[in-house]
């Protein structure tokens, strides 16, 4: 099947599932800013999602769509390493022009996935699993302080006020950024939604799109160090 066998189908599939995953993003995004206006709202937002059917059924969807993305673009750097052989050992004028994020959006990716695998062991661990484990509850605390597995708030709170994984997220929303910024408008442009006047207004939009995510998530990590 060319999708699957062909370099063009294989980009193809990567784009979609990165569309799709940036659609997550800005959801995720927006839930999460409600936690500075309101922690009451935001944990009735974490109570509704909870371990519901729905939940569950988008999480597994989630995880499946990073791995496509993820694996999709290990097989596609292999098959870029390998088509050019030693030649990218050589620089060229025209590579010294490709901007920064695009030589090394496979490096960016692998520090994502790093980054998320970090934020799942934070939140994740403490909140949908707990629940689907039949634990209200979870010890979090050396004093023995628990958190509800809704108390999502109370959650962000007490990660965030530890100040190393405020610098591990700034890393991690630092490299989404960069992945985002050229991600987002290769993949419009891997599916065909463009043209020479388009071209650069998707990239305007995919800037204008990571800086207002990575800043949103940010904004909720500063809340959560001086909450």
């Amino acid at each position: 099947m060319w999708l699957t066998s062909s370099s063009v189908g294989r980009k193809l599939i990567m784009s979609i599932s990165g569309l799709f995953l940036i659609m997550f993003l800005a959801f995720h995004m927006s839930m999460n800013l409600v936690a500075i206006v309101s922690s009451e709202a935001y944990n009735a937002v974490c109570g509704f999602l909870g371990s519901n059917w729905y939940a569950v059924a988008g999480t597994a969807v989630l995880a499946a769509g990073v791995f496509v993305h993820f694996a999709y673009a290990i097989m596609l750097t292999l098959q870029n390493r390998k088509a050019r052989g030693e030649q990218r050992y050589a620089v060229s004028e025209n590579q010294k022009s490709v901007e920064w994020s695009s030589q090394n959006m496979f490096v960016l990716g692998a520090i994502v996935i790093i980054g998320l695998a970090i934020h799942l062991s934070h939140f994740w661990a403490h909140m949908m699993l707990p629940e689907l484990a039949g634990n209200e509850e979870l010890l979090l605390t050396a004093d023995g302080t628990t958190y509800a597995a809704t108390d999502g708030a109370g959650l962000i709170s007490y990660t965030f006020k530890n100040p190393i994984n405020v610098v591990l997220y700034v890393i991690w929303l630092v490299a989404l950024w960069f992945h985002l910024t050229h991600g987002m408008w290769s993949a419009i442009q891997t599916i065909g939604w463009n043209n020479k006047i388009w071209m650069c207004r998707w990239k305007l939009i995919s800037n204008i799109f990571a800086t207002v995510v990575c800043f949103g998530f940010m904004a909720v990590v500063v809340y959560g160090y001086f909450a």
